[in-house]
């Protein structure tokens, strides 16, 4: 159950598009189809939390680079835990 969204200001089209990619492309990297990532990307769904963190991994950033929340675009070192 979803109680509240927060409504962030997506930095994953200037990516996608900085790297010369399709929604397609990008879509098919995350198993979802061109379409929701569409709306993803102008705000209209929700960007799931497992998708952010493939996004992060695959441009080589952070979450919160994603989000807004730094703009710091290196992704913090790697945790040791395991």
């Amino acid at each position: 159950m979803i109680v509240g969204v927060i409504i962030v200001n997506l930095r994953i089209r200037d990516l996608r598009e900085d790297s010369d990619l399709s929604q397609q492309e990008i879509a098919d990297m995350l198993g979802i189809n061109q379409s929701y990532y569409s709306k993803c990307e102008r705000n209209v769904r929700v960007l799931h939390l497992s998708d952010a963190v493939k996004l992060a991994q695959f441009y080589e950033t952070s979450v919160d680079y994603l989000v807004g929340l730094t703009d710091v675009r290196e992704p913090y070192p790697k945790s040791r835990r395991k």
